[in-house]
């Protein structure tokens, strides 16, 4: 009888969206802290840097009504994510070939709980 995903005996290799969850939720939780940064703290960020931020303008005045909701939904994405990867970089193995196996998509993924969080910090501060 064929085992189930689910199954703790179930091979690595056949459990690959497993291994997505890390990377999808940093990447939800990046966006949603880049809406929240959007509409204050990341316009002074740039300005102080010398890059204009009028393009910010759109994605400000849409998130600027739902930034409490963005600001849980970064959070518990974010924090998700950083508690996935983790998770799977503690596993013992993995499979030739997956996601996991690949030290690009660890360092993507590293960089942008990195970013989020800092956005999430600008976005919750600056406002």
């Amino acid at each position: 009888m064929p085992s189930s995903p689910t199954d703790p005996n179930t091979p690595i290799a056949s459990r690959p969206l497993r291994d997505t969850g890390a990377t999808l939720l940093t990447f939800s939780g990046l966006a949603a802290a880049f809406g929240v940064a959007s509409c204050c703290g990341l316009p002074f960020l740039l300005a102080t840097m010398g890059i204009g931020s009028a393009w910010l303008f759109g994605i400000a005045s849409l998130a600027a009504p739902h930034r409490p909701l963005l600001l849980v939904i970064a959070a518990i994405c974010l924090v998700g994510g950083g508690a996935l990867q983790l998770r799977r970089r503690a596993a013992i193995a993995c499979a030739p070939g997956g996601l996991c196996a690949k030290p690009a998509m660890h360092g993507m993924t590293l960089i942008a709980l990195l970013t989020g969080f800092t956005l999430l910090t600008i976005g919750y501060l600056y406002a």
